[in-house]
C-alpha cells in the first residue's frame, strides 16, 4: 500500500492554509502531523479523505496525487450510530460482519453436508473454514473485550443501549469500532483527549503494533515518542518530513536550525568580504579583473536562506504568590467524596511548595476531589483543612463561564475592576489576545483560548495554591511547555489533575493514586513512582479483616522467592509454547492427511478431520490466553 501526494496545496478564498504538501504513506507506518493550533493539521486530514480540497502547489514539480490498492481510510468523525436503541455489544459486532457472516456459512455448509457428499460443498466448507481463521474469527472475541476493558467499560456496560451512554462514552464507543474495524489507514485526531492514563497506554501499545499505517495528529509528547516513525511538522504553512518519533523530530529541527544558521551567516560573511574587495578594486585598471571576477562569485553562489524562526509564540505568565501560606498547606483525613454516596476516601498532608499530580482512571473520584476540595461539592464524611493564609484558584477542565455575550476585555475589566485600560490591553496581550482578538465573545472562543483565558484570570490573582483539573486539555505543544514552565517556577502549592504523562514526569514531586476505589499517597515524582509500581507491586498483600482494629498489612518478600517464582511462571511457559507448537503440527499433519485423494470423496472421514482442526485450534487459542496470562505475572 502506498498514498502519496506531490505538490498540493490547500486554500480556503484567498487564505493559503497550506502552500507545499509532499506527503507519503507507506505500508505500516506510524506517522504524526504536529504544529501549532490553527495550522491546518485536522484540515490536512480531512484533505487525505476528501481530495477535491487539494489543488496545485507552488513546487516546480507536477501536482499529483497516488494511491497503490485503493486503501480504505478510516477517520473517527465518519462514525455514527444509526441505531440509537442498538447495545454496546450489539453496535460493536457491527465491525465484526464479516466475520460472523462466515461463521453463519460455516454451519449452514456443515447442515448441508449432512444429507450430501458433494465435493463441491466439501471444497466451500473448508475454503470458509480457512477464510475464517484468517479473518481471524478463533481471536476476535478477546479483542474486542480486551479493547471494552482497558477502555474503561464494564460488563453490564455491553448490554447497555447506545442512547444510555454519555455524549463522551459514546465518542469511545466510536472510537473503538474504529480501532478494530482495522482500515488500510488509520487517522486519529487527538486520540488521547479524554482518555485516562491505563487507556492511553493500551492504545499506545495497540497503535505501535497496528499491522496497518496510523496517521496521527497529536499534543501528547509522551505517546508521540513511543508510537511513531515518523513526523511531519506544520509550520508557517509548509509542510516538513522528519524521521524517528517526537524526540528525533525535535533533535534534528534544532541541528537543522543551527546549520542552516551557521551556513547562512557564513556564506552572508563572504558575500560581505568580495563585495567588499569588489568595492575597492572595481574602478582600477590593474585590479578591475580580479574585482569583476569577485562579483562573479558571488553570483555563482547557491544562495541560503536565513532560516525562520520556530513559531515559538505562546503565553507567559512571569507572577509570584501575592502572601505566603504556612509551611502546612492541607491535611486530609478520611475524607469521603462523591455525590449520593462515597465513592473514595482520602488521607494526605501537603506541605508549602510541593507539586502533587492526581493520577488514574476516569470516574474514579479524581475531579470530585478537587471540586470538594475547592467547595463546589460538600463533603461526604472525613475531615480536610487549609492550612495558615492559603488562597486558592481553581481551574475547571469544563472552562465554565459566567457570561458568555462578554468579550474578554469586559470579563478581565468585571474581574478586576481597579485595573486601568492599558493595564487590561497588557495582560491579555501576555497570553496571546492582542488587538482586535480582545474584543471577541467568550462564546466564540476555541476551547484553547477558553483555558487560556481562564488562565489568566487565576494567575493574575497570584493565588499560593492552584487547583488545576486537566489543564493542558486543548493546548498544542508549545502552550504546553509554556504553562509547564510557568507552573514549574510557581512558588506555591500545586495540586492538579492530569493525564498528560510529560507534565506529570515534569512537575510532581508527589503523587495521589486513584486505582479501583482505593487512594494512595507517594512521596515520590513520577518517575520513582513508575519504577515502584512496575517492580515492588508483589510486596504489598490484600487487606484482611481479621479484627475489629486489623490494619492492612505489607508482606516483604525475599528476593530469591521472587526469582524462584519467576523461574517456575518460565518453565510454564515454555511448555505452553512447546505444546501449541505440537498442536500446529498436528493440524498441518491432518491438513495434509485431508489432501489425499480417498479422503477428499469421504464426507463423514472429512468433517470429522475438520472438526479435530477446530477442536486443536481453540486448544491453540486457550493455550494463548493462558500464556498472555503468565507473560503478564513475569
Amino acid at each position: 500500500m502506498n498514498y502519496r501526494i506531490v505538490n498540493g496545496s490547500i486554500s480556503y478564498g484567498a487564505e493559503t492554509i497550506l502552500e507545499q504538501i509532499n506527503f507519503e504513506i507507506k505500508e505500516k507506518d506510524k506517522i504524526a502531523i504536529i504544529g501549532r493550533n490553527g495550522s491546518g493539521k485536522s484540515t490536512f486530514l480531512n484533505a487525505l479523505i476528501n481530495n477535491e480540497i487539494l489543488e496545485e502547489g507552488i513546487g516546480e514539480e507536477k501536482f499529483h496525487i497516488y494511491k497503490q490498492g485503493n486503501p480504505v481510510i478510516g477517520y473517527l468523525k465518519q462514525m455514527n450510530f444509526e441505531n440509537a436503541n442498538q447495545t454496546m455489544l450489539e453496535e460493536i459486532l457491527e465491525v465484526y460482519k464479516p466475520i460472523l457472516n462466515l461463521g453463519k456459512k460455516i454451519q449452514d455448509k456443515a447442515d448441508e453436508l449432512q444429507n450430501s457428499t458433494d465435493e463441491k460443498i466439501i471444497k466451500e466448507y473448508t475454503n470458509t473454514l480457512e477464510q475464517y481463521e484468517l479473518q481471524g474469527g478463533y481471536v476476535y472475541k478477546k479483542e474486542y473485550e480486551t479493547a471494552i476493558k482497558k477502555f474503561g467499560f464494564k460488563e453490564e456496560d455491553k448490554h447497555k443501549k447506545m442512547n444510555e451512554f454519555s455524549g463522551g462514552q459514546q465518542t469511545k464507543i466510536a472510537f473503538l469500532k474504529l480501532l478494530l474495524s482495522k482500515p488500510d489507514i488509520l487517522l486519529l485526531d487527538e486520540p488521547t483527549n479524554h482518555l485516562d492514563v491505563v487507556a492511553i497506554e493500551w492504545l499506545e501499545n495497540y497503535l505501535k503494533n497496528y499491522p496497518k499505517a496510523v496517521v496521527v495528529v497529536s499534543h501528547d509528547r509522551m505517546f508521540l515518542d513511543k508510537m511513531v516513525n515518523k513526523v511531519y511538522e506544520i509550520e508557517y504553512a509548509s509542510m516538513l518530513e522528519y524521521k524517528g518519533n517526537y524526540t528525533d523530530f525535535e533533535r534534528q529541527k534544532r541541528e537543522n536550525y543551527e546549520k542552516q544558521l551557521k551556513d547562512y551567516t557564513y556564506q552572508q560573511a563572504e558575500i560581505k568580504r568580495l563585495q567588499a574587495i569588489a568595492d575597492r578594486f572595481r574602478y582600477k585598471p590593474t585590479k578591475a579583473k580580479m574585482a569583476l571576477s569577485k562579483l562573479k562569485k558571488i553570483e555563482q553562489m547557491t544562495i541560503i536562506e536565513k532560516p525562520e524562526e520556530y513559531d515559538l509564540k505562546s503565553f507567559y505568565a512571569n507572577f509570584d504568590v501575592k502572601i505566603q501560606s504556612g509551611k502546612m498547606v492541607l491535611k486530609v483525613d478520611k475524607l469521603q467524596i462523591g455525590y449520593d454516596k462515597p465513592i473514595a476516601e482520602v488521607s494526605f498532608e501537603l506541605y508549602k511548595g510541593q507539586k502533587l499530580a492526581i493520577i488514574g482512571e476516569n470516574g474514579t473520584g479524581k475531579s470530585t476531589l478537587l471540586k470538594t476540595l475547592n467547595g463546589n461539592i460538600p463533603k461526604l464524611g472525613g475531615e480536610f483543612e487549609f492550612g495558615y493564609h492559603v488562597q486558592t484558584e481553581y481551574f475547571d477542565q469544563q472552562l465554565k463561564f459566567t457570561n458568555l455575550e462578554n468579550t474578554l476585555f469586559e470579563e478581565i475589566s468585571e474581574t478586576f475592576p481597579e485595573l486601568t485600560t492599558t493595564q487590561i490591553r497588557t495582560l491579555l496581550g501576555t497570553f496571546l489576545f492582542t488587538g482586535e482578538e480582545a474584543l471577541k465573545k467568550i462564546k466564540m472562543l476555541s476551547g484553547g483560548e477558553r483555558g487560556r483565558l481562564q488562565l489568566c484570570k487565576i494567575l493574575k490573582r497570584q493565588p499560593n495554591v492552584l487547583l488545576l483539573d486537566e489543564p493542558t486539555n486543548h493546548m498544542d505543544i508549545v502552550g504546553k511547555e509554556s504553562l509547564e514552565n510557568i507552573l514549574k517556577e510557581y512558588t506555591g502549592t500545586l495540586i492538579f489533575v492530569s493525564h498528560d504523562r510529560y507534565l506529570v514526569n515534569k512537575l510532581a514531586d508527589c503523587i495521589l493514586e486513584f486505582d479501583k476505589g482505593k487512594v494512595t499517597f507517594y512521596h515520590k515524582n513520577y518517575q520513582e513512582y513508575m519504577e515502584y509500581k512496575q517492580n515492588e507491586e508483589d510486596i504489598m498483600d490484600e487487606p484482611k479483616e481479621i479484627g475489629e482494629n486489623q490494619k492492612d498489612k505489607k508482606k516483604e518478600i525475599n528476593p530469591y522467592f521472587l526469582e524462584k517464582e519467576r523461574n517456575r511462571i518460565q518453565k510454564k511457559l515454555n511448555k505452553i509454547e512447546q505444546e501449541i507448537n505440537h498442536k500446529e503440527k498436528e493440524i498441518q499433519d491432518i491438513e495434509k492427511e485431508m489432501t489425499k485423494e480417498e479422503i477428499c470423496s469421504d464426507y463423514i472421514q472429512l468433517n470429522a478431520l475438520q472438526e479435530e482442526i477446530q477442536k486443536k485450534n481453540r486448544e491453540i487459542e486457550e493455550k494463548m490466553q493462558e500464556w498472555e496470562i503468565l507473560n503478564d505475572e513475569i
